[in-house]
């Protein structure tokens, strides 16, 4: 007996539009093309700038761009969208347009959720070269967390909202950083129910598989498991890690690994688990953001996406089809080398691969 594929949910960045904070913090115009646009290479063979092919520099207030990314995500087996939700407390948002007109419009009529971004703009990860954050994420207690379900409660509501166990995916980035996190989940857990509803999935994200118990235990119903940076904690030889820290200082190269090598820690054993959610990665270049501190796998292909892609699957296939959840990371991440939309060097090709990796599981 065949069984039903994998139910893929793609994590979607909605920055690429201006918005006056953007403008006052990075100049007039700003958007994540910005940093895409001036990338350079940092060594030879490095693929710098990464040009989009089919879709262009789109602008994601066109509602025109949001239709045919969605029509391009559904022909090559891509369940819904993720977008991330910037609440940062006492109901500021940032990027909130292009969901919200997705929102109220009804289009495109294609699957989503949410996945709230809960993280402070600072850093050179945000490309924040000083001590001081952009924004402060903040948490206010009980009164806040109410406001902030208000908020998000047509969006759950809406038919096209993506379920599990028929309650609404809810995914949260750094679900330790909330001071009580079993104190939001019973909150919003009750108001839920109070509104209609079945409940909420809560799903924590975390990078490191040693906190899944620890997740769980706080009251999250899932766990999503990102092992994108494993082979640097448990992969690399000390001699390997100075040689990168040489090139990544002297050379000005980033921080670079091949893909092939790194791929083969992004599954563990722990992906069979039936609350654990696997996620699959393309690939990953974030020095548009962050120059020589970045962290870049090299020589990625869609080839290789195929067999990381097909390994995954296999760990999902004995779970019920509810729980068959596998998280794309990430459909349109650009500034981090991390997207599935078609460029100039692969066309299609890790879409294809995606739908063959998903038509050999039916």
């Amino acid at each position: 007996m065949k069984q039903n594929k994998a139910r893929v949910l793609a994590f979607y960045l909605p920055q690429f539009h201006p918005t006056p904070e953007n403008d006052a913090w990075w100049g007039k115009g700003f958007t994540e093309w910005t940093n895409v646009g001036k990338a350079k290479p940092l060594f030879r063979g490095h693929y710098q700038p990464q040009v989009p092919a089919d879709l262009g520099y789109y602008d994601l207030r066109v509602p025109e761009t949001r239709v045919a990314q969605a029509d391009m995500a559904r022909e090559y087996g891509v369940e819904g969208f993720c977008y991330w939700h910037y609440w940062f407390g006492n109901g500021r948002r940032l990027l909130d347009r292009p969901f919200t007109e997705v929102l109220e419009s009804g289009n495109p009529d294609f699957p989503f959720c949410l996945a709230w971004a809960n993280h402070s703009w600072h850093g050179i990860y945000c490309g924040v070269k000083s001590k001081e954050p952009l924004i402060e994420q903040t948490y206010n207690g009980l009164s806040d967390y109410e406001h902030h379900f208000y908020d998000v409660l047509p969006a759950f509501k809406d038919k096209r909202y993506i379920t599990v166990d028929g309650k609404p995916f809810f995914l949260v980035f750094s679900p330790l950083e909330i001071p009580d996190p079993k104190e939001f989940i019973d909150c919003w857990q009750q108001l839920a129910i109070r509104n209609g509803l079945k409940g909420i999935h809560f799903v924590a994200h975390t990078y490191k598989a040693e906190n899944i118990d620890l997740l769980l235990s706080r009251g999250f119903d899932a766990v999503n498991v990102v092992r994108l940076f494993d082979y640097q904690r448990q992969g690399l030889s000390v001699f390997k890690m100075a040689v990168n820290k040489i090139k990544r200082e002297f050379f000005k190269h980033g921080f670079w690994c091949e893909y092939k090598d790194a791929m083969k820690f992004f599954s563990g054993k722990e992906d069979m688990q039936e609350n654990v959610y696997p996620t699959v990665v393309p690939n990953w270049d974030h020095s548009p953001r962050t120059g020589k501190f970045g962290v870049i796998l090299k020589n990625s292909s869609p080839g290789l996406f195929r067999k990381h892609v097909e390994k995954v699957l296999d760990s999902v296939d004995h779970k019920a089809d509810e729980h068959k959840v596998v998280i794309l990371k990430s459909w349109n991440e650009w500034a981090e080398g991390n997207y599935m939309e078609p460029d100039l060097k692969h066309g299609r090709g890790y879409l294809e691969a995606l739908k063959e990796a998903l038509n050999k599981k039916q």
